[in-house]
């Protein structure tokens, strides 16, 4: 099947771009049986769906003649998950329609939501956006959709799993029940199903996942490492595979932040994307790696989603997915478009098992390999360097008479190591990884303990998950409770009641004083309490695995004292005095203090 049926308008800007035959799925909505209806499309990632329901909308959004049908209000609608993903959809439909005259206008968070406004009365074609700032928009009167005649839901399961079904049942149940509903997701679980259900009408379902066929332009690797050694891993992976481009892939804002500044001080040219950073952060971020100033993306799997870059060809997964679906999702950044593309994931030893298995349940076959040693890299740098002098080059006047004027200083070998000096120097160093043997993997398995750290005692402090405790805010208060460094505290445990801490035992004595003068009443801080453990948390991580001859109450390390008595609502009494409540507040208690923000109010990324 080709474009051939396709309005003149469409047609010229297929061929501008150079599409020449259709996808899968492109093919699959513009068939006969298609054409009007409502569809449910299985559609993975790099298929070419943003154009697929692009077509798919020309009936509703064109005339017989080709012409745009003329409308004060928006005819189509596109609701994505995040910005970045909103922002490409604008750019795809913006092209696809631009012959035609069509506007297309972009609601995401981020943005001047005043200018978004503005634009929306001045009379948008399509409104592609995200569902908090859709519904804002929607709420406040801006985003009319009494002529809407398509509505889009791209990669409809990300958003159900990121809690944006109360804003799509909201603007679902705003438009016209007249207009047309294309749903398109990666998966279809039963949320995906019921949506489909209760909004659509005689669906066309079209499925365009092939198993097979999705992993093709994808090599998949597995790379073990001992899990002290993942950042250094990640150094040699950048260093074997010389990528024009990379992502790699954190769970966490943190994780993001930590390997970023890794990778700078490594000398990498690296930029970051995560939900911690505004609009203007992000696309300055992508700019950079379209316009080559940077080759490696480190991100979160929501501040990735939708990013589209041709020149990527290495995806580093260096905290593994939560599912397999994350895993497509992630690995699918890659291999797009016919191209071919890398996915490592960097394995700890001891989560091997687990990877086997969400490996399996993809269908996805990975070889399973060692880290990229310094020997192979250096090869590597060989081969790429022979590679880049045997390429011809434009010589001057000037660069003849400087190479003879070298040529008579030093000998050609000379020279030759000279540039392969100046060439390496420019690229940031291997490490030395260890190496993965079984006795390497049961030492990596071990606890290791830091230098001053051989000969610790355990603290015990009286506050634990229960009350928020996190490390972010631990150490700070532990250096100045105890008037020691961070540098001078060993490993945290933290308990649903009480945490642990090790301090090394030529320091116990002045840590412990030093609690006992900054006790006091005055703070929340002043009024948690210290104690030497005996046993730390291994009392009570053995009581655990044995289980509880009371489940309402925890078993109590010898030595340790009791806590204070909890009344009916649950609060500790006699712990804080002139206090109602024992739970401290602030960021030991207070919902809003808390850095895991333990209000139960699920966090949604940055979108609105």
């Amino acid at each position: 099947m080709t474009f051939e049926d396709l309005p003149i308008g469409l047609k010229t800007a297929l061929a501008e771009r150079d599409y020449s035959q259709p996808t899968d799925v492109q093919a699959a909505v513009l068939e006969p049986e298609a054409l009007g209806r409502d569809l449910v499309v299985s559609a993975q990632t790099g298929s070419g769906k943003t154009v697929a329901f692009g077509l798919a909308m020309a009936g509703e959004l064109l005339d017989d003649g080709g012409e745009l049908n003329r409308a004060d209000s928006p005819l189509a609608l596109v609701i994505a998950p995040t910005r970045e993903l909103a922002l490409q959809v604008s750019r795809e439909l913006g092209w696809l329609y631009s012959a035609i005259g069509a506007r297309v206008a972009t609601c995401v968070g981020g943005m001047n939501p005043s200018h978004e406004r503005k634009v929306l009365r001045s009379g948008a074609t399509i409104v592609v956006g995200t569902p908090g700032r859709l519904r804002d928009h929607l709420e406040r009167g801006a985003l009319d959709l009494s002529a809407l005649s398509a509505i889009v839901l791209d990669e409809a399961d990300e958003m159900l799993d990121m809690g944006f079904r109360d804003e799509l049942e909201a603007i679902l149940d705003a438009a016209p029940e007249t207009r047309r509903t294309l749903l398109f997701s990666a998966t279809m679980p039963r949320p995906i199903e019921a949506l489909a259900q209760r909004y659509q009408r005689n669906a066309l379902r079209i499925a365009t996942v092939d198993k097979g066929r999705s992993h093709e332009d994808i090599s998949y690797q597995a790379v073990t490492v001992s899990p002290p050694e993942i950042e250094n891993a990640v150094v040699n992976l950048l260093r074997f595979h010389e990528a024009e481009t990379a992502i790699l892939f954190c769970a966490t804002r943190e994780s993001v932040r930590r390997l970023h500044a890794t990778l700078q001080e490594r000398g990498f040219s690296v930029v970051a994307l995560s939900g911690e950073h505004s609009q203007q952060e992000r696309n300055q971020a992508l700019q950079a790696l379209r316009d080559r100033r940077a080759r490696v993306c480190v991100a979160t799997d929501v501040a990735a989603r939708g990013i589209d870059l041709p020149s990527l060809s290495l995806v580093v997964h260096v905290e593994i997915p939560r599912d397999a679906e994350t895993l497509q999702h992630r690995s699918g950044r890659t291999g797009r478009a016919g191209k071919k593309g890398t996915a490592v994931l960097i394995v700890p030893f001891p989560r091997r098992k687990r990877v086997e298995g969400m490996l399996r349940r993809a269908s996805i076959k990975a070889m399973w390999t060692d880290a990229p040693d310094r020997e192979a890299i250096m090869a590597q740098d060989r081969e790429r360097l022979l590679e880049t002098l045997m390429q011809p080059v434009e010589v001057t006047d000037a660069d003849r008479e400087l190479a003879e004027k070298l040529m008579t200083q030093k000998s050609p070998a000379e020279l030759a190591a000279m540039l392969v000096h100046a060439h390496r120097s420019k690229m940031p160093a291997p490490e030395d990884l260890m190496p993965n043997t079984p006795e390497a993997r049961r030492a990596a398995q071990q606890e290791k303990h830091r230098p001053g750290f051989e000969d610790t005692v355990w603290f015990r402090m009286d506050i634990g998950r229960k009350q928020n405790a996190d490390p972010r805010w631990i150490l700070p208060l532990l250096c100045r409770r105890g008037h020691v460094t961070r540098n001078e505290i060993g490993a945290i445990r933290i308990g649903p009641d009480e945490t642990y801490f090790q301090i090394p035992r030529t320091l116990a004595d002045k840590f412990h004083s030093a609690t006992q003068r900054t006790a006091g009443t005055e703070s929340d801080e002043e009024a948690i309490r210290f104690e030497v453990s005996q046993d730390g948390p291994r009392v009570v991580a053995r009581a655990n695995r044995k289980g509880r001859s009371d489940p309402g109450r925890r078993p109590r390390p010898p030595g340790v004292k009791a806590q204070p008595s909890r009344g009916p609502q649950g609060e500790r009494k006699g712990d804080f005095k002139g206090k109602k409540k024992g739970k401290p507040k602030g960021k030991f208690g207070d919902k809003s203090g808390s850095p895991k923000n333990g209000g139960g109010q699920r966090r949604r990324p940055n979108d609105s």
